[in-house]
């Protein structure tokens, strides 16, 4: 009797221990991005969602969703979670601004297909990337999502070939990248302000912009354009990033938790993507725009434009980082079917 009593009350002393050690590793993830919080039509908004609910109903851990540029925009968002005041971020374009080489993904023409993107992304050169970036940035790569391939719209004729940009002016992001590849298409880019879009096509400053067709649709750029060209320059990829710091805090159960939930947030974001890509395309047909399909030919001509100028562009740019251009294009090369 006397045994299985102390049996007992080293068995609650062990439970209460356990129970403590729970709470100890418990943790709040504030995870922030730029787009809306509806899952329906945002790509970033179901990722985190998805790895919310994941997180939360696998584990201890709780997680806080910042949508809609909330904590600021994607500099503000990597910067803090650098410094760790936000734990984990999703963000695209910022991406290179910490670590340059994430900059060889946006080379024009690159990706002729999403599967092939995903293919490289989660392949040996994404994890290397990733472990490229850690190392630069101390944020450690989890998942890539998908932001999608940018196009190309104006207000004032069809583009069919390069030659058809010459004298259209066209809103880019300030990144040089984009500047160099609409210069080498013969269009003259214009840098502006997201913000500033919208007025910009209806005054007239610019002629067309480029963008994924879900942002073209869900932001009614369509009724300020008539000429839609589906090239798919750029495939815009999404990282979903974690401070690496908190991330090594976390148990080994905790950092499974997160990475596993992470690969299927990644995955929600690209389904998502490619649904509102799907959607937008017969929207906007439908709304009175006239869409382009392009063919292997067309495509041909605009890559053969547009990527030698930009990677003679990103060599000089990336000093030894420019050994990444090399990695992508092999990779690129090993994912794309043979005919």
């Amino acid at each position: 009797m006397r045994h299985m009593l102390m049996h007992s009350i080293f068995g609650a002393i062990t439970a209460i221990g356990l129970t403590a050690a729970g709470a100890a590793n418990a943790q709040t993830i504030r995870f922030a991005h730029v787009d809306p919080a509806e899952w329906q039509t945002s790509k970033k908004g179901a990722a985190a969602q998805i790895f919310k609910n994941i997180v939360e109903g696998q584990s201890d851990m709780t997680v806080e969703v910042f949508p809609a540029s909330s904590l600021g925009g994607e500099t503000e968002l990597v910067q803090q979670a650098q410094d760790g005041t936000t734990q984990v971020v999703m963000v695209s374009g910022a991406m290179q601004q910490i670590c340059p080489a994430a900059a060889v993904l946006d080379i024009p023409y690159t990706f002729s297909s999403a599967p092939i993107a995903w293919d490289v992304l989660d392949g040996s050169f994404g994890d290397e990337l990733a472990q490229h970036c850690l190392d630069e940035t101390g944020l450690r790569t989890l998942a890539y999502g998908e932001t999608g391939f940018r196009n190309f719209t104006n207000s004032k004729r069809e583009i069919k070939t390069p030659a058809d940009m010459e004298g259209l002016k066209f809103r880019v992001q300030d990144i040089p990248l984009y500047v160099e590849m609409v210069n080498a298409l013969g269009g003259e880019p214009t840098p502006i302000a997201w913000a500033e879009l919208p007025n910009a096509l209806s005054t007239g400053v610019v002629d067309g912009q480029e963008n994924p067709v879900g942002v073209i649709y869900n932001n009614n750029l369509h009724t300020m354009q008539k000429y839609m060209i589906l090239d798919g320059h750029v495939y815009a990829t999404d990282f979903l990033l974690i401070n690496d710091a908190f991330f090594q805090g976390l148990t080994p159960q905790q950092q499974e938790v997160v990475s596993r939930a992470a690969k299927v947030a990644g995955m929600m974001g690209r389904s998502i993507q490619q649904f509102t890509t799907a959607e937008g395309i017969k929207k906007v047909q439908e709304a009175g725009m006239q869409v382009y399909s392009p063919s292997a030919e067309d495509l041909a001509k605009f890559r053969e434009a547009a990527q030698p100028p930009v990677i003679a562009f990103l060599k000089d740019d990336l000093g030894d980082d420019a050994v990444w251009i090399d990695k992508l294009q092999q990779a690129v090369s090993e994912a794309t079917p043979s005919n």
